[in-house]
Order: structure tokens, then C-alpha cells, then sequence
């Protein structure tokens, strides 16, 4: 499919074009892809190979993306695709990200049957997650935009580094955003991630301007982005820029992709790690993938808001302001 002409650009001196969906802006070759390996430059234009095309469809726990303060308790349609726009060492997902070619397993789907199965399995919202969504972007806002007039909500599970001009787009029909903040180095995103983490930061703020639904989570790496220093600069920068009460997500690495050699996060510095952003005025903050308090407590009183049992949530408060103090929640029922 021809991607829309206000995501690229072609040069008036070559048949090269410059891809605009995500912040890598790749000068694309005539013939050629960009980092994605989705975008095709076919004689000065640019197509979107990958339209239609998944890796995978599931109803998932909402919670699962991690999503814990909206829509609790209930199941998201979660549809994947292929590829990334970032080159991270120790992508969860890499099969589908980085060596999808050696897949041969793939679906073929109208936006139409996606909203279909979504409405059908008692699914109220859809997530783009398990690869980066923002590359897939001509075949997400159709798809979404038939979804919301459906009543269903829209998820994004991203790394937050899409183009300034897509990020506008997709403000338009996203509801609710996860957005991996893999950490607060510059040099750990370049190095890592091949990425630019100034980026990711000003979207972050964007995103929360726009009064979105944001949660954030940060992938905790022994010896990589596990200091003290860099916990308190990641949780300042939410309190100081987004809010103390957006959720944050600390989640235990494992060894995958490249980074095959590392340990698994040690417990102590997930804990650690939560204490850190607990004291610097963060609200809610979570442990993922680690058997452990998941709950969410009012941050004033205490109270039990929502009890939660693996990815299993009952609602014990349904309202806008917790029952027992009168605080503003913020939580999307």
C-alpha cells in the first residue's frame, strides 16, 4: 500500500525518498528498505509492504501490556506485526522484531476482521503491542479509526520513537499509551538501542500533553541501567514532566537477543528501584515479571483500589475518587 505522502518526502534530485513515520528518517534507495525493513522505496514512492500482515492476535489480560490503571479487569484484542525501528541488544521479542525472516507463519488480515474478532471475544479495546506499532502506522489508524466508531478504545505499546509528524497522527485515535523508557542514558539508547533518547522524551510529553492515558515501563538491566542515579533521574523526570500519578513499571530482565549473557534482574534492585521512585513523589509504581504485590492502593489513605491475582483484576473501586479519602484517582474504568 502507497504510504500516505505527508510521511515522506522525495528528493528532486534522485529517486531516494525520506521516510517520515518514525525518527530514524531513513533515505531509502530506490529499491531498497529502511531500518524497519517494512518501507519500500518502488520508483520514488514509498510503500508500506507490511500492510495487513500480523505476527500474531490474542485476548489478552489488559493488564498483560502492562496496562493497570485503564480498563482494569478487562481483555484487550492484542495484534502484532514485524519489525523495529530500533536495534535494541535485548529485545523481549527479537523473533518477530529482528528475525522475522526466518518466520514463515504469517497472517493476513482486514482491519475490518480484526475489529470483527476484537467485538466477538468480548474485547474492549485493541492493543498494538509485541513489536513496535508506530512503523505499521498506515494499517493501525485504519483499522482504529473503524474500531472507535465500534466503541472500542485504542492501545499503543511502543518505544516512543515515532516522527513528530506521526506522533500527530496517532494522537488522533490513540487512547491509551505503555511507552518503554529504556532508560535515562543517552549513551545506553545509542549503544543499546541505536536511538535517540531525547526523543523518546520529548514524545513522552506530547503524549501527556494530550491528556493520553500514559504508563511507563523500564526494563531493569543489571549492570546497565540499574544505578541509583539513573532511577532518580527516571523517576524525576515523570514527577517533574508528566505527573506523579502516571504508573510506572520496573520489569526483570532476562537474558535475550544479544544480551544472552546477562543475569536476571536481581529482586533486590527491582524493590530498590520501586522504593527510589516511591520517594521521589511517584504515586503508583509496579514490578513486572516477579511474583509480588501487584495491587493498587490509594497513594493518600492506603485503601485497596484494585486487587490483582497474576493478571487477574477485581475493581473494588469504581469511582473517580477513592471511596474512603475523596482522592482524584487516576484510573480509567
Amino acid at each position: 500500500m502507497l504510504v500516505s505522502s505527508n510521511l515522506f518526502k522525495k528528493s528532486s534530485k534522485s529517486r531516494k525518498v525520506r521516510c517520515e513515520i518514525c525518527a530514524n528518517y531513513c533515505k531509502i534507495a530506490d529499491g531498497a528498505y529502511g531500518i524497519c525493513k517494512q518501507h519500500k522505496n518502488i520508483n520514488g514512492e514509498l510503500f508500506d509492504e507490511s500492510f495487513g500482515i500480523v505476527s500474531s492476535l490474542n485476548a489478552d489480560p489488559i493488564e498483560k501490556k502492562p496496562l493497570y490503571h485503564f480498563l482494569p479487569g478487562t481483555l484487550t484484542y492484542s495484534v502484532g506485526g514485524f519489525g523495529c525501528n530500533m536495534g535494541c541488544l535485548h529485545c523481549q521479542n527479537y523473533m518477530i522484531s529482528k528475525e522475522f525472516d526466518k518466520i514463515s507463519d504469517r497472517l493476513n488480515i482486514l482491519p475490518e476482521t480484526i475489529v470483527e474478532n476484537a467485538i466477538s471475544q468480548g474485547c474492549k479495546s485493541i492493543a498494538w503491542t509485541y513489536n513496535e506499532p508506530t512503523i505499521h502506522l498506515p494499517f493501525n489508524k485504519k483499522t482504529s479509526l473503524l474500531g472507535r466508531r465500534k466503541n472500542l478504545k485504542i492501545i499503543y505499546v511502543s518505544n516512543g520513537y515515532m516522527s513528530s509528524q506521526a506522533l500527530s497522527e496517532i494522537l488522533e485515535f490513540v487512547d491509551a499509551f505503555n511507552i518503554d523508557l529504556k532508560s535515562m542514558s543517552q549513551n545506553f539508547y545509542k549503544k543499546i538501542c541505536g536511538a535517540d533518547l531525547n526523543i523518546v522524551l520529548d514524545n513522552l510529553k506530547r503524549i501527556y500533553e494530550a491528556d493520553k492515558h500514559l504508563e511507563i515501563t523500564n526494563l531493569i538491566i543489571n549492570d546497565y541501567n540499574d544505578s541509583a542515579e539513573e532511577i532518580t533521574k527516571l523517576a524525576n523526570f515523570i514527577v517533574d514532566n508528566l505527573g506523579c500519578n502516571v504508573p510506572l513499571h520496573f520489569s526483570r530482565a532476562f537474558p535475550y537477543y544479544k544480551l544472552n549473557d546477562i543475569a536476571p534482574t536481581s529482586e533486590d534492585k527491582l524493590f530498590e528501584a520501586k522504593k527510589i521512585a516511591n520517594e521521589c513523589g511517584l504515586e503508583y509504581v509496579y514490578i513486572g515479571n516477579l511474583e509480588c504485590d501487584t495491587n493498587t492502593y490509594c497513594s493518600n489513605c492506603g485503601e485497596t483500589l484494585l486487587k490483582r491475582n497474576s493478571y487477574s483484576t477485581e475493581v473494588l473501586n469504581k469511582n473517580k475518587k477513592c471511596m474512603k479519602c475523596g482522592k482524584k484517582l487516576n484510573i480509567m474504568f
